[in-house]
Parts: structure tokens; C-alpha cells; sequence
């Protein structure tokens, strides 16, 4: 069950708040929709409730605010728009990394594909996946770790028809399972069709609360759609009939050639052209949208020709833009189920409209009235649909709503099912649920480190371009000669502040961190990739992983071309080998761990690149005029004492290693690499503090 209670977001400068208190329930059992035209604070409410953005209010979750659940995951799946994944991941490594960061077997992901039909797509690319394959990917990745709440962002849009009709079939199978859905949409018919609960919004206020019934019969409203040349002519037309037989006929001109006719049918209004020689170009049943709050407030746009003799119910606002539901004729697409028959389209409502209606006859002599709950157009034909177009007399269940809302939905004596549900697909099934739920720490943050970095090419392109870049370096000092032979099997010239090993592996350290903030499949419900201690120590280990491979890759790789070129006189073992390779080790690794956490605290690939790059330009030079300036203590500077080692041995031994690390320190390159990583570490825990104060 979702509580939101006073959801109000921030203002800026001078305009009004997007949402402004805004409290609602959404039972578990249930389909809730938060219906809301563009701009009319859907995305905002949920965002407040996802605690993305900043506001005030509080939104509780089985009784708990989500900043106090340890994994949110495990209670919301999330779906606010496009899968947030690397393009060149394939579908199947997409969700084996969300596995490994939710601490749930790799298995899990094979089942989940299963169930929402993404099997045969398992090896795809996230980039190449269409709109239904992308939707489908989000509704797995929400479903993964098998929440009991589901909060979605208007997962409908841009859908084709069949694609709509299975991802609402998987919500309501995902509710009949115990579950609670929050769907955002925009189209009030959709909402009709799908939901058991209909919250609308307008304005950044709630205008209503109803069950889907009360929705679809005080919102929706049957109606004739005509398109003529004379369109004004055919207004005055039916208003002067509808007066002349005392009939409720409501005419609205709806911009061009397009009229509503509310009250009315097609062959009613047919007929009335014909006997006076009106030219129709379209003549259709539809369902119209009487706007938000049931039309309380709207008013309807009326050309100055039509007067109608009475206006009966709510009446339409303006809408100079088309109906949201297409004509029938124009786009055979529009509607799941087109019939011949005029209002005869079975997903107008869902179940629960049956229920709503147990009194199909109409008021033979209906009165103007406009309020919108007792809204009655002419007596009914034989072609129009009473159950739609009229409102049901006071039942004895009409006092038990409350009671029934609060009910579970298998308890609810208020609103029985007169007609069987349609049939769901057989295809359509749920994964399984987890079984055993995973510790209070369930990230596997090595495992997901691992599974990120080897699911996309970019980390081998990367090691590719080193190795040729090193291997071609070092024949061509080689050629050239005067270079030490440390520096020939590093490929270091002098000329260049860093070898190509040390880039490659600050880059890929700078990857590690950059392509999480740039697709953040790992926290996408929360908003930002989370500072978790654990989760920068797997990256640091990865990271000195690639590092080190790189860097024993890069040397073996240029002295074996060396020697094929220029025999073993240039790959001869030096005598302080340990030492330098300890050196070249230690430089490389210290360049991923500076690419690591600069990208970390700047949040781009870019900075953990440059500040790669600055440390032999800037860091290295202030350094080394720092430790070889005189000293007012000693003789000799300070990086001439760190390479004496230390004065007083102790009897057990071991000062050899720590003489070792003492003259890499007193290098130039390794003092400023080790001062750039402890300064980096520090802005990143200040940043990760200061995102938890906030």
C-alpha cells in the first residue's frame, strides 16, 4: 500500500508549485492510475514520492518512507522512462549486473526475460531494441529483484496496440498477485480500461478520487463526431431540432469541420443532413473526454450559430487540439477493438463498470441538469449503449463504497463482476518470486564491478589501442636510440608526460566511474549512483586488476616485438629489475586510481582523464620545487633524506621494503601520484558525506 501524504514541490523564483499537496492511497490488489494531462505534475508527484526531488511531504510504503527501507529495490520497482543502460550492453548482461548489484543469482535474469518475452532478444544491444522491446527490458528490470509495489511514468507512451494491451495485462496479473501499481498516464480511456483506481490531477492539485466505474461514467461521455464543409450550418441545424423536440442536445464546435454532438446518435444526426442536403465526410461514435474534475468547471467552445435548447451534464472545456482517442476511420489503430456497431467497444471500462451500472433502463424524461452526476442525455435508442451513456440509479451498495474501497478486492460485496473478465493471454506470466530473500547487505559489489566492466567492448578497445600504441612506440625509440632501456620497454619517451599504459589505465579508471553517472543502471530509482564504501573499494580492486594486467601485457608485448626486430641485446634483464618493476607497477596503478576517484568526485570521464593527465604537469613540477628547495632543518632537501632510507634498524628486519617505498616516494612522479590519490580519496568522502547530510 502507498500513503502519500502533502506532496509539495519546490517553487522556483516566482512561479507556483508544480504539485501542491497532493495526498492519496493506492491499495494493494489494485491498478491505481494518476491521471494527468502533459504539465499536470504526474512525473512530479512521482518523483516527490521516489524522493528524487526535492519538496516537502512524506510518502510511506507498507507503512515506511523510502529513505528508511536499506534496499529500495527490493520493495519499489521503477520504471520513469528509458532503460538507463549502456547502448553497447547486451539485454541479458544488463540484467546479470542489476543481479549482481541486488545480491540475486545470475538465474534470475534468464527468468525474468522469460516472462516478459524477451528470450529470443536475450543477445541484443540496449541501443538497437525498439519501443515495445525497451518497455518490456524496463518492466523486467523493475520486476527483478520482485517488489511489491510497482511505480511507473506513463509506461504506455508510444506503444503499439498490442504492446499496451500486454503491459496492462502484466500490471493487473502483477495486482491479482497481492501487489500495488502506480501507473501515471495521460489518456483518461486508458485509465478506464486498465485501472481499478483513477487519481487525476490537474494543475498540480487532486480534482479527483474515484473507483474506474465512477470514473468512466461521470468523465466519459458517448458521442457522434461529424465532419462536414458546413459544419456551422448543421450545428444551427440540430439545435433547432433539438429545441423544436424538447430534446437535451448538446452541440460543441470543436475548431474547422469538426463538431460533438453529446445526446444524439449517428442516425439521428445523419438524417437531419440529408433531409437538407449537407455533405458528410464523417459521421462516427466516440467517447469523449469531458475533461478533468467530470467537466465541473469547463465550459464548453460553442460556435456563436449553435444554441442549443438545453445543456445536460458536464460540459467540455476547450480543446482546440484533436480528441485523444482518433476516429475510428482515420486510424484504424487507435482503438484495440473497433466494432461496426457504434458504442459497442468493450475496452471502454473496465470489469468493475458492470458493476456500476446494475440498472440499465434510462429516465424516460430526463431534466437539465448540470451538475455532472446526474448528467442524462435523450432517451436512449436502440443504437446507444445505456450503460455508458446514462448514470444508474441510487443502489443499496451506493452507501458501501467506502467499505468496499478499503475491502481487499476479492471481499468486495459492493461491486460483483456481471460480466467474466476478458481472457488473459497465456503468455502472459509473472517471473517467479525470490524465495529466499537476501541478507541485510545484499550488494555483491566485486561481482558487479566485474560484470560491468566486461559487458561492454570498451575496456578491450581500449587494451587493443595500448598494446599497438606501445609496441610501435618502443620500435621507433628504438630506432632512433638514446633512450634508457626502463623507458624503451615502458614505451615512455621522454617527450611525453605519462606512458600509454598509465593513459589507458587512467581512462579505464575514469570509465569506471564515468559511465555510471552517465547510464545509471545501478541506482536508476534513486536518482544518482549511490557513495557506498564498498562499492568504491570493488572499483579500485577492478581497476588495479586492469591496471596491473596492462601494464605486464604492455611490457611483454614490446620486448618480445623488440626482440623479433632487434635481437635480445635490448630486452637483456637489468641488474635493479625488482625496484623498477615495483616503479612501473605502482605508476600505473596510481593512474586508474586517480582516473577512479577524480571521476567520482567530478562526475565525468573527462575529469578523470585531465586530472590523469595533471598530475605530471602540474602536480609533478610543484612537488619536486617543494621537496628539492633547501631545508632550514637539515644540509639536504627532503626528497634526498627519502632516498638515504632510514637511519636506525631495528632487529628483526624488514626495513628493506619500507626503504623501497620511501625512495618511490621521493620520485617526482611517485610523491605527486601519491598526494593527487590521498587528495582525490578525501574529496570523495566530503562528497559522499555531504550527499548524506542533504
Amino acid at each position: 500500500m502507498i500513503q502519500a501524504i502533502g506532496l509539495t514541490s519546490i517553487p522556483r523564483k516566482e512561479q507556483r508549485s508544480a504539485v501542491d499537496n497532493v495526498s492519496f492511497e493506492a491499495h494493494a490488489g489494485r491498478v491505481t492510475a494518476l491521471l494527468g494531462a502533459p504539465g499536470a505534475g504526474k512525473t512530479t508527484v512521482l518523483r516527490l514520492m521516489l524522493e528524487l526531488q526535492r519538496g516537502r511531504g512524506i510518502t510511506y510504503f507498507r507503512g515506511r518512507p523510502l529513505h528508511r527501507i536499506a534496499h529500495p529495490a527490493h520493495e519499489v520497482g521503477v520504471l520513469l522512462g528509458d532503460v538507463p543502460g549502456h547502448p553497447a550492453r547486451s539485454v541479458r548482461g544488463h540484467l546479470r549486473m542489476l543481479c549482481a548489484a541486488s545480491g540475486l543469482p545470475a538465474r534470475r535474469a534468464d527468468e525474468v526475460l522469460e516472462a516478459v518475452g524477451l528470450v529470443s532478444l536475450r543477445d541484443e544491444r540496449l541501443g538497437t531494441l525498439s519501443r515495445g522491446m525497451d518497455r518490456r527490458l524496463g518492466l523486467a528490470c523493475a520486476l527483478l529483484p520482485d517488489p511489491h509495489t510497482l511505480v511507473l511514468d506513463d509506461p504506455a507512451r508510444g506503444l503499439a496496440v498490442a504492446e499496451r494491451r500486454w503491459l496492462y495485462d502484466m500490471l493487473r496479473e502483477h495486482a491479482a498477485q497481492g501487489g500495488t501499481v502506480l501507473c501515471g498516464t495521460a489518456d483518461p480511456k486508458e485509465a478506464a480500461r486498465f485501472a481499478d483506481h483513477v487519481i487525476t490531477l490537474d494543475g498540480g492539485r487532486i480534482v479527483a478520487d474515484q473507483r474506474a466505474a465512477d470514473f468512466a461514467r461521470t468523465r466519459l461521455r458517448p458521442r457522434v463526431a461529424v465532419r462536414s464543409p458546413h459544419a456551422a450550418r448543421l450545428s444551427v441545424l440540430l439545435a433547432q431540432q433539438a429545441r423544436s423536440t424538447q430534446r437535451s442536445v448538446e452541440v460543441v464546435r470543436e475548431g474547422g469541420n469538426r463538431l460533438c454532438v453529446y445526446g444524439s446518435t449517428c442516425a439521428e444526426v445523419g438524417e437531419t443532413a440529408f433531409r437538407h442536403g449537407i455533405v458528410v465526410h464523417q459521421l462516427a461514435d466516440e467517447i469523449g473526454d469531458m475533461g478533468p474534475g467530470a467537466g465541473a468547471d469547463a465550459q464548453p467552445q460553442q460556435a456563436p450559430e449553435s444554441r442549443p435548447s438545453a445543456e445536460t451534464g458536464p460540459q467540455p472545456g476547450p480543446n482546440p487540439e484533436p480528441e485523444p482517442e482518433p476516429d475510428p476511420e482515420a486510424d484504424p489503430e487507435s482503438e484495440p477493438n473497433p466494432e461496426p456497431e457504434p458504442n459497442s467497444d468493450p475496452n471502454l471500462c473496465p470489469e468493475p463498470e458492470a458493476a456500476a451500472t446494475p440498472n440499465p433502463d434510462p429516465d424516460p424524461d430526463p431534466e437539465p441538469d448540470p451538475e455532472p452526476e446526474t448528467a442524462t442525455p435523450a432517451p436512449a435508442s436502440p443504437e446507444v449503449d445505456p450503460a455508458a451513456s446514462t448514470p444508474p440509479e441510487s443502489s443499496p451498495d451506493a452507501p458501501d463504497n467506502d467499505a468496499s474501497q478499503a475491502a481487499p478486492p476479492q471481499q468486495q460485496p459492493t461491486a460483483p463482476r456481471t460480466t467474466p473478465p476478458a481472457p488473459r493471454p497465456a503468455t502472459v506470466t509473472l517471473p517467479p518470486p525470490v524465495l529466499v530473500r537476501p541478507a541485510p547487505t545484499p550488494l555483491r559489489p566485486v561481482r558487479y564491478e566485474i560484470r560491468r566492466a566486461a559487458g561492454v567492448a570498451t575496456g578491450y578497445i581500449v587494451g587493443a589501442c595500448v598494446l599497438a600504441v606501445s609496441a610501435l612506440t618502443a620500435v621507433l625509440l628504438a630506432r632512433i636510440g638514446h633512450t634508457p632501456q626502463p623507458r624503451l620497454l615502458a614505451a615512455w619517451p621522454v617527450e611525453l608526460p605519462l606512458p600509454p599504459a598509465a593513459l589507458g589505465a587512467g581512462l579505464l579508471g575514469a570509465l569506471a566511474f564515468g559511465d555510471e553517472f552517465r547510464h545509471p543502471a545501478l541506482a536508476a530509482d534513486r536518482g544518482t549512483v549511490p557513495r557506498r564504501l564498498g562499492l568504491l573499494t570493488a572499483k579500485l580492486f577492478v581497476a588495479s586488476l586492469t591496471a596491473l594486467a596492462l601494464a605486464v601485457l604492455t611490457v611483454g608485448c614490446t620486448a618480445e616485438l623488440l626482440y623479433l626486430v632487434y635481437g635480445s641485446e635490448l630486452v637483456a634483464l637489468p641488474a635493479d629489475w625488482p625496484a623498477l618493476t615495483a616503479g612501473w607497477l605502482a605508476l600505473v596503478t596510481g593512474c586508474a586510481w586517480a582516473g577512479v576517484l577524480a571521476a567520482g568526485v567530478f562526475r565525468s570521464t573527462t575529469a578523470g582523464l585531465a586530472a590523469v593527465v595533471a598530475v605530471p604537469l602540474l602536480v609533478v613540477p610543484a612537488v619536486h620545487k617543494i621537496t628539492e628547495g633547501p631545508s632550514l632543518r637539515g644540509p639536504r632537501p627532503f626528497a634526498g633524506r627519502l632516498a638515504e632510507g632510514l637511519p636506525l634498524r631495528r632487529p628483526f628486519g624488514g626495513e628493506q621494503h619500507l626503504e623501497a617505498l620511501l625512495r618511490l616516494l621521493a620520485q617526482p612522479v611517485g610523491g605527486a601520484m601519491a598526494l593527487s590519490v590521498l587528495a582525490l580519496l578525501c574529496a570523495y568522502a566530503f562528497t559522499g558525506l555531504r550527499s548524506r547530510v542533504r
